[in-house]
């Protein structure tokens, strides 16, 4: 019984640690604690119950107390009636000295009487001469009856003959008042009266009665009391309280706290529906962190994919999230950078810029900075954005968002376009320049100059002109191919192309004694491309061939299939669906060769052949050309999906190649290979021009 008593201590008067109360002021703070769960209803019940129970009590106490001290003056009462009735009768014979009839009178009292516990007679010195059921010595003959001691006892007793004296002794057989009754006769004092008297058993019997039943009520209240705690705890107590903690584990976000209690009534319907509406939410809040967890995810996915670096700081400038982008701008692959500061991760020198737009976030009213830096080698350009996150009120810093865009690529490409308009102005300015000074040459002295003076002047600015025209010509096309038109392929035979290209060189070929060679088998697949672009393709590399070909060269342009098998071998295994086909080489594909004999390209220029206005003849010799012409041929081949190549020896001669697609190729794999073509020229191009101007 011990220990499951001990087993069931409330919570809380256990300590932190669960074990047994070590100090009163802790054990007096938890009861202060649990006292304070309760509501305000429920603390006026329990102080309304126990003033009453209080109340009841008191009352019960002062009742009994009542009864017993009636009970003890009706005993007084009886026994002073008693002793002045006895001492009426035996008065007269105490003053006459009759002892004898005086014994006989008292004993008959006695034996009358079962409430008289014992009679004596008292001298008036206060010795006792007479008393029963005592007996006395015998001393002589006047003297058998008289007893040999002294009673002590008020002198003012004699003195009021009416109001004898009465008190009560507790004896081993029970209480016994005892009255002392002065017996006095026509003023004479002669003794003392003293009888010993048994409490009224009636008396008694009915005090007991009351007693009990007021101990009864009492008890019965206080069992009624206690039966009422107890059931206001069990059926309103308890559930209220259960129901406080469900609803304080809800508010603290545990949606799967419920009430499980065995009720009725009105509190059983507001437990029920304390449990749906927990289930509710559960099933809610799991809704929800789906969601939340989705659009995280998607958020999560969108910054990790965002072509500009992204950093998420907290409102000490702390790294919260960078994605991959921000990681590889500033080379932070692999490092756990949360928790640490932004300025301490950065480069030095960017570190020092970035200081100052971030403490003015921090700590000052500014919502947004925008800076530009260059880091890294080779520099790269960046674009560093920094934006305050606040709460609703604008008022409190929750964090900084810092958007980090590389503009390398832009400032490359607007340099570019600089140094593109530039030159394109440069190569435009000089034929218009010649043509307006013979043009005006030939206004301002025409009659002056003769016929063959004129006619060289015209010669001039027809060249010129012809000069120009190809030069709008190939800007034009060029900007075609850069404007991201999508190019129709179609399926066509290249023979008919390349022997056209050879027919429109033929008589530049024989002035310069170059042999022309078409080595095209007859049964050339077709390809998939574009008969325009491809002519243009043809016409600017013989062109270029022819230009720098020697006199008594050969020029010669070549069409195969490469390569020109796929070997299928046997299956590895038996258990296979069937027979695997393993690729010792890319899919076949069409090559194009123009091969000269010419001065051949040095090594380093081979390095910029492609560039724009980029033109070998000024370095070697004085042949003209806009320098736009491979540029255009490499813009078209990328078009194609194809990429072209090129080998060279100075004295020995050139060959340039690319590949086309056949045409069972896929054509949406070939705009896809196209588009990346592009991408990775337009990349090249941004690239080999910074170089250009770095090394200019």
């Amino acid at each position: 019984m011990s220990s499951e008593s001990g087993a069931v201590i409330a919570d809380w008067a256990l300590p932190p640690n669960g074990g047994p109360p070590t100090d009163d002021n802790t054990l007096w703070k938890r009861i202060a604690a649990w006292w304070a769960e309760f509501t305000l209803q429920t603390k006026l019940l329990a102080v309304a119950t126990l003033v009453v129970s209080l109340m009841m009590t008191g009352i019960t106490f002062f009742a009994l107390a009542g009864i017993q001290r009636d009970a003890a003056m009706n005993d007084t009462r009886y026994a002073r009636d008693l002793g002045l009735l006895l001492a009426g009768n035996v008065t007269e014979l105490v003053a006459d000295g009759q002892d004898r009839e005086l014994a006989n009178v008292a004993e008959k009292f006695w034996r009358s009487s079962r409430s008289v516990r014992y009679i004596f007679f008292a001298d008036p010195e206060g010795v006792i001469y007479l008393g029963i059921p005592i007996s006395a010595t015998p001393n002589g003959e006047d003297g058998e009856l008289r007893l040999n001691r002294r009673l002590e006892l008020p002198d003012e007793l004699r003195r009021r003959p009416q109001n004898p004296l009465v008190r009560q002794h507790l004896t081993p057989q029970g209480t016994v008042t005892d009255v002392f009754v002065p017996l006095i006769r026509s003023g004479t004092y002669y003794g003392v009266l003293g009888l010993g008297v048994n409490p009224n058993e009636t008396a008694l019997a009915s005090a007991a009665l009351t007693r009990e039943v007021t101990v009864a009520v009492f008890i019965s209240i206080w069992v009624l009391v206690i039966l009422g705690a107890v059931f206001n705890a069990l059926t309103i107590t308890r559930p209220v309280k259960e129901l406080l903690r469900g609803v304080r584990s809800v508010a603290s976000g545990d949606f799967q706290a419920r009430v499980d209690l065995p009720m009725g009534g009105e509190l059983g319907e507001l437990l029920t529906g304390f449990n749906a509406m927990a289930s509710q939410l559960e099933a809610y809040d799991e809704a929800n962190i789906e969601e939340l967890t989705a659009a995280q995810v998607k958020q999560q996915s969108l910054i990790a994919t965002m072509a500009d670096g992204a950093i998420l700081l907290d409102a000490t400038g702390r790294i919260v999230l960078a994605n991959p982008t921000s990681r590889r701008l500033f080379r932070w692959e692999g490092r756990s950078l949360e928790g640490q500061e932004l300025v301490e991760e950065l480069p030095e020198l960017l570190s020092i810029e970035v200081h100052s737009a971030l403490d003015a976030l921090l700590f000052s009213s500014s919502d947004s900075e925008d800076l530009r830096c260059s880091v890294g080698e080779p520099a790269r350009t960046l674009r560093i954005v920094m934006q305050a996150v606040r709460d609703a009120s604008g008022e409190s810093l929750k964090g900084i968002a810092v958007t980090i865009q590389d503009l390398t690529r832009e400032v490359e490409l607007n340099a570019a376009q600089s140094r593109f308009i530039s030159n394109v102005s440069h190569e435009l300015r000089t034929p218009l320049f010649n043509i307006k000074s013979y043009v005006e040459t030939l206004h301002d002295l025409g009659d002056q100059l003769t016929e063959d003076e004129k006619k060289e002047f015209l010669g001039v600015a027809n060249d010129e002109t012809d000069r120009l025209t190809r030069l709008v010509n190939d800007v034009l096309d060029l900007s075609r191919l850069e404007s991201g038109r999508t190019v129709q392929f179609e399926t066509m035979n290249l023979r008919p192309a390349m022997e056209q290209t050879l027919r429109t060189y033929r008589l530049n070929a024989e002035d310069k004694t170059v042999e022309l060679e078409l080595d095209v088998a007859p049964d050339l697949p077709d390809v998939l491309g574009n008969w325009d672009l491809l002519l243009q393709v043809f016409d600017n590399l013989v062109g270029n061939a022819l230009k720098f070909s020697r006199p008594g060269g050969i020029l010669s342009m070549r069409a195969y299939v490469w390569p020109d098998t796929c070997r299928v071998e046997a299956p590895i295994s038996t258990k296979s669906e069937g027979p695997t086909c393993t690729l010792t080489s890319p899919l076949p594909r069409l090559r194009v060769e123009i091969a000269d004999t010419g001065y051949g390209i040095s090594a380093q220029d081979q390095q910029r052949i492609f560039d724009r206005f980029y033109r070998v003849e000024n370095a070697v010799h004085t042949e003209v050309g806009t320098g736009l012409g491979l540029s255009i041929v490499r813009g078209i081949l990328d078009k194609h999906g194809a990429q072209v190549s090129m080998v060279s020896e100075l004295d020995v001669g050139t060959t340039f190649w690319f590949e086309l697609p056949l045409e069972q190729a896929d054509r949406d794999e070939l705009a896809l290979q196209a588009e990346r073509r592009s991408i990775s020229a337009a990349s090249d191009d941004g690239n080999i021009e910074s170089v250009a101007v770095g090394s200019d």
